[in-house]
């Protein structure tokens, strides 16, 4: 029932699917708007150009230098009062929330564009709690939240936690007299952003050189922004206070029973060692105590089985949708990914593998977004029962459907608009980078002497790693009582 549900698309779609071949009968066109396959190829290629950047020696240098400054500064706030714990592990996202990265309220969210307020962005899951050491499946407390969401008592920890995190908790009195402590995603998120501008305040009275420029912190709902000036470079981190799980929720244990298009390709140990809670809330759940789960760490590893032409599409789709959708709020870029991550699920595998196939799958995108719209039915990927679109209103569903319609009556010319944008996003850099070049601006390489001088070789190895796994995800191992050396890893490689 299930997987009957999970499948957005219609089973007898026409004019996107097209066919494996055009029999010698001339240029496959799309049937609904007659645009050539071939020139929508060209287009999304074109796309993905500008849209990925490529970072030289100095970019790679000043990226490392901001993400080493954001990791000291948490070494700094867990030092504040022993909160966070003491060696953590942090999930580094690339790409902001706003990108679809994590399933957050977008409603929430301030409006930041890549090229006037930043180059680069990135999401990093902080926890504040760890359960590492429950057996699987991890049962959670779902009584009072929608599907998909949970609150989270205290109750599962040692007295110790209890008493360090008492004043981040609701407290609900039972009958018998005892009393619950439910871990508050909006009181952490208050601690959270508290404690980070005091260590920034700290940090900005005694200025070192090759120090970031701390250009922004503000607090968007329960995320903290936090952009960082870097020589030229300004970078986006959406931090995000998050509970950590070893294991897989019991909510979810019924999807793993199912055919999925990674199975032999990575093992399911790799796709459920682990989950979060995100501080998110349900439309209709009280945002003090509502955590939303979130499946980062397993859609790390699946997008390594997705084709390169498909992940092409789906940056195309996403980057059409956030600017022709944004009002009103109904639509995040983690709903296409759910939509695609469903797609691989319902087709054949020598299908999306195709190459030349990056306009079908756009198009196919369009088709079942579209269709999950008019339905407003966009089951969750991992939790199929819960409809990621129940709450929107029929009016709301209909107008976005029918804007989705103009995209699918003509393709090439969103894509064309699309291409400026990433064009005017790019040539806003390079302004900004000449202005800041001409201005003298200080840069980690030109100003840092003495012991802090950045290690070269990690500059270089570093650039390597960026240009060789574009889009991809790092996942960081770090020491808050030793920030000196990196630990990282770009999906399943260490360095």
């Amino acid at each position: 029932m299930c997987r009957k549900m999970a499948a957005p698309a219609l089973s007898g779609r026409t004019g996107s699917a097209g066919s494996l071949g055009n029999s010698g009968v001339g240029p496959e066109l799309d049937f609904r708007s007659a645009a050539r396959m071939e020139d929508l190829n060209r287009l999304i290629q074109e796309f993905s150009k500008h849209d990925q950047r490529e970072y030289d020696d100095q970019r790679a240098l000043e990226i490392h230098t901001a993400k080493d400054f954001i990791f000291s500064m948490l070494g700094m706030v867990q030092k504040l009062d022993q909160k966070l714990p003491v060696a953590n592990e942090y999930l580094l996202l690339s790409g902001g929330v706003r990108e679809g990265v994590v399933d957050m309220d977008l409603d929430e969210l301030s409006v930041y564009a890549r090229g006037t307020d930043y180059d680069m962005d990135f999401t990093l899951l902080v926890p504040a709690l760890k359960l590492h050491d429950r057996n699987q499946p991890v049962t959670l407390d779902m009584r009072h939240s929608a599907l998909g969401h949970s609150w989270l008592s205290l109750r599962l920890f040692d007295e110790g936690t209890i008493n360090k995190w008492k004043d981040c908790c609701t407290i609900v009195d039972h009958i018998s007299g005892t009393t619950n402590y439910f871990f508050s995603p909006t009181l952490v998120a208050d601690w959270f952003y508290q404690s980070i501008s005091l260590v920034l305040l700290e940090v900005q009275k005694k200025p070192q050189r090759g120090m970031p420029r701390v250009e922004k912190v503000e607090r968007n709902g329960t995320i903290i922004s936090v952009i960082l000036g870097v020589g030229s470079s300004r970078m986006l981190y959406d931090i995000v206070p998050v509970v950590s799980f070893k294991g897989w929720p019991a909510v979810a244990q019924s999807w793993l029973m199912e055919n999925h298009f990674w199975d032999g390709k990575i093992t399911e140990e790799e796709v459920i060692s682990g989950f979060y809670l995100v501080p998110a809330c349900s439309y209709k759940g009280r945002k003090e105590n509502e955590w939303r789960l979130s499946f980062a760490r397993s859609e790390v590893q699946l997008k390594k089985c997705i084709s390169s032409s498909l992940m092409q599409a789906y940056q195309a789709c996403k980057a059409i949708i956030i600017k022709l959708l944004s009002r009103p709020k109904a639509i995040s870029p983690y709903h296409l990914r759910s939509i695609m991550l469903w797609a691989c699920d319902r087709l054949p595998a020598n299908y999306l593998a195709q190459d030349d196939f990056s306009a079908h799958f756009l198009l196919g995108l369009i088709d079942d977004l579209q269709h999950c719209l008019v339905n407003k039915m966009c089951p969750n990927y991992f939790i199929p029962q819960c409809n990621m679109l129940e709450h929107l209103s029929d009016e709301t569903a209909m107008l976005h459907a029918r804007k989705l319609s103009s995209v699918r009556s003509d393709p090439a010319e969103h894509l064309r608009t699309t291409i400026e944008h990433a064009k005017a996003a790019n040539r806003l850099t390079v302004e900004l980078q000449w202005r800041g070049s001409s201005n003298n601006l200080p840069s980690p390489q030109s100003d840092a002497g003495g012991e802090n001088q950045p290690d070269d070789r990690l500059a270089k190895k570093l650039q390597q790693l960026v240009t060789e796994n574009p889009g991809k995800s790092i996942s960081v191992f770090i020491n808050p009582d030793d920030v000196t050396r990196p630990h990282f890893r770009i999906d399943d490689k260490f360095f």
